[in-house]
């Protein structure tokens, strides 16, 4: 099977190499040819550290499945998926999907990693758009596999189902969004987080140090092989229902505290800028990144262990 992925940016190359790794025969397209040898230096880098973490079997083989082309025809021959990662602006979207969609075959899928932006924005003119949609991923997608699936309102059932099973083949953990939604699923629950985290700490209540611990040292740690229903329905004797009985007031009391939707004040960004950066210098952001990569992939390695002895883990179907 046959991949063609668009965009040779961070999102691009850890694509290339979910695709590569599930056996997958990839070629990567890219208008900058700078880009392009960044691209390949850079994922020939995270492949052979995936071999040495001991979650790729066969680092040179999986490279050998990965070609860079520099024509956009070339790359999209022959594939039966697209994956696009170009820029998040709604003009370059409609561009590339209209080429896209002009040169890929027919019956071939065409997806985009966009964020933010629902398919409906930038496919609707599209003479076959009922074969488009979002895969949506999270960063590292290699290392973080949800995967976001969500049409337009025209996108043909049957291309999601395929697109679905095509994540599955190479061991994503794809997600249906039933309707489109800015932000998707995981980028909302992600800001709900993030609004009052900024607000805790604007209020004075803990410090951002603090607050990550909350979370990396608490709520994290259950959420990294639970989601918050079930967390929930372990919460209480008797389930979900007993829980809600016990705690919904006291969350409905939280929720009238909620309720602001301005937004994070220049004051407060700056003040959490310098409390970062006094514990952790801007010069070693790479530095601890390459370190949280390191840390997905022992957690990755747990989960892939952990999964496996799990009687009452979901299967594909």
């Amino acid at each position: 099977m046959k991949i063609a992925i668009v965009g040779a940016g961070l999102i691009g190359q850890a694509w290339a190499i979910v695709f590569a790794r599930g056996g997958c025969q990839v070629a990567v397209w890219d208008g900058d040819s700078q880009a392009l040898a960044r691209a390949h230096e850079l994922i020939a880098r995270q492949v052979r550290e995936l071999e040495n973490q001991k979650l790729l079997n066969d680092a040179e083989a999986a490279l050998s499945r990965i070609q860079v082309s520099d024509q956009l025809e070339q790359a999209l021959d022959g594939a039966v998926y697209v994956q696009e990662n170009l820029p998040e602006r709604l003009d370059i979207k409609k561009e590339i999907f209209a080429r896209m969609d002009g040169l890929a075959a027919p019956d071939a899928i065409l997806a985009s990693s966009t964020s933010s932006i629902p398919a409906s924005a930038f496919t609707e003119a599209l003479p076959g758009r009922q074969r488009c949609l979002v895969s949506h991923p999270v960063n590292p997608p290699y290392l973080i596999p949800v995967v976001e699936l969500c049409g337009a309102p025209w996108t043909d059932r049957d291309v999601i189902e395929r697109a679905r099973k095509i994540m599955l083949d190479v061991r994503q953990k794809p997600v249906i969004v039933h309707k489109e939604l800015e932000g998707f699923v995981l980028n909302r629950l992600q800001g709900a987080l993030l609004r009052e985290a900024f607000r805790l700490v604007e209020s004075g209540a803990v410090s951002a140090e603090d607050l990550d611990v909350t979370v990396k040292d608490g709520l994290g740690l259950r959420w990294s092989f639970m989601g918050p229903f079930e967390t929930i329905d372990l919460n209480a004797p008797d389930g979900v229902q007993d829980y809600c009985a016990r705690y919904g007031g006291m969350f409905q009391s939280i929720a009238m505290e909620q309720t602001g939707t301005g937004p994070w004040s220049e004051n407060l960004v700056e003040a959490i800028e310098r409390e970062r950066r006094g514990l952790l210098p801007k010069a070693r952001l790479l530095e601890r990144r390459l370190w949280r990569d390191e840390r997905l992939m022992a957690l990755l390695r747990h989960k892939h262990q952990a999964d496996a002895a799990d009687p009452d883990q979901p299967t594909a179907n």
